[in-house]
């Protein structure tokens, strides 16, 4: 916080009683002949008028300072009440209550000439003369009252521009929206279009290579290649469910439970990795977008492994914690170097933006035996 801040703060927490100090100081002031007209009442009275001025300047209601303004006027012919009460009626008041307060204005000024009148001396000559009267009742309502005015007006202007502000700025934001949620639908049709057409030939083409091959090893490789393709087609669903959902489609996501990290492991097994699995904790219920950033997680570990490590030694450890659950995947050196597939390396980038927008943390690098160690920390929140 800077110097000027820390001062505006120190001064507004102060206005209440500086303002009460002024109106009382003013009142006595204008009482005692400094400022305004001597009055003859003793000295004790004019200080409770004086402090009980300064009270009502600060009250929570509006009626405490408006009947302070009225007996300052009426009894010590003091006008600070009064034109602190007409400032804040301009700037709040309108229509008839604006009107009421300028009619008992008027009756207090009128009030105030038979007083002035009554009393005779100074305070005749000063406020019950009617040129005497009418600029009094200028400077000490009007001129306040229309100051008032034209800070109330300037407020409501102000207000009605941020109000204005926030309106456009909520338009402009539902329009973001609806036009991210129009791409990710128009994204979803085509990745429909393309890649699930693509995928699903692939499947068929297995499938038909599964039954009309004669050789068993064929005959296993189409099997496996057509549950891929398959459990590719459900992972490609549940994307496009994903985008649909985003989209306002309002498409409930497909169940994934940590049970599919079975499925995951079972099927690098069948394609030749010597994968271990080893849970740590004790499991409780999974939220299902905590469950599906797990899954990820293995998953692309997984698929590393097969691009640039397919003959090393993979363990999958799952740990359960109070608060969260840790992913680690970790394989050893490859025994076949050189057997690694390419790949673009955006998949650890996009796999780090998912669990850090769960609210996780993900470290990926490799370890000092020259495998490659990938672990995810996954706060325990719902994450549909």
């Amino acid at each position: 916080m800077t110097t000027r801040a820390a001062l505006l703060r120190r001064a507004e927490r102060h206005t209440p009683l500086l303002l009460a100090a002024l109106v009382a100081a003013s009142t006595w002031a204008s009482a005692t002949g400094a400022l305004g007209v001597r009055s003859p009442l003793p000295r004790l009275l004019v200080l409770v008028v004086a402090l009980a001025s300064g009270a009502a300047a600060v009250a929570a209601r509006r009626w405490p300072l408006v009947a302070a303004a009225a007996v300052g006027w009426l009894v010590l012919a003091a006008a600070p009440a009064a034109v602190l009460a007409s400032w804040r009626a301009g700037v709040a008041l309108r229509g008839r209550r604006l009107a009421a307060y300028l009619l008992g204005a008027g009756v207090v000024a009128l009030l105030g000439v038979a007083v002035g009148v009554a009393v005779g001396g100074e305070r005749r000559l000063t406020t019950a003369t009617g040129a005497n009267a009418a600029a009094l009742f200028v400077w000490v309502v009007v001129f306040p009252l229309v100051a008032g005015l034209w800070i109330g007006a300037r407020r409501d202007t102000l207000a009605a521009l941020r109000d204005r502000a926030e309106r456009v700025e909520r338009e402009q934001e539902a329009h973001a929206d609806r036009v991210r949620a129009e791409e990710r639908a128009r994204i979803a049709r085509e990745m429909h279009d393309v890649v699930a057409h693509r995928v699903s030939l692939m499947v068929v083409h297995a499938g038909a290579l599964e039954v009309t091959a004669a050789e068993p090893a064929t005959v296993e490789a189409a099997a496996l290649i057509r549950s891929t393709g398959r459990a590719a087609l459900t992972d490609l669903r549940e994307v496009l469910g994903v985008l649909r959902q985003r989209a306002g489609d309002g498409t409930p996501l497909p169940p994934t439970g940590l049970d599919a990290v079975d499925e995951l492991i079972r099927e690098s097994r069948a394609a030749g990795l010597r994968v271990d699995r080893r849970d740590e904790g004790t499991p409780g219920p999974v939220p299902g977008g905590v469950a599906r950033t797990v899954h990820r997680v293995v998953q692309e570990g997984l698929t590393n492994v097969r691009k640039h490590a397919p003959a090393a030694a993979v363990t999958v450890r799952l740990r359960h914690l109070p608060d969260g659950i840790e992913a680690v995947v970790r394989n050893g050196p490859s025994a076949r170097p050189g057997a690694a597939l390419p790949g673009a390396g955006l998949g650890l980038v996009g796999l780090r933006e998912r669990v850090e927008l769960a609210g996780g943390r993900l470290s990926a690098g490799p370890t000092d035996d020259g495998g490659f160690l990938l672990r995810a920390l996954v706060p325990m929140a719902d994450l549909t």
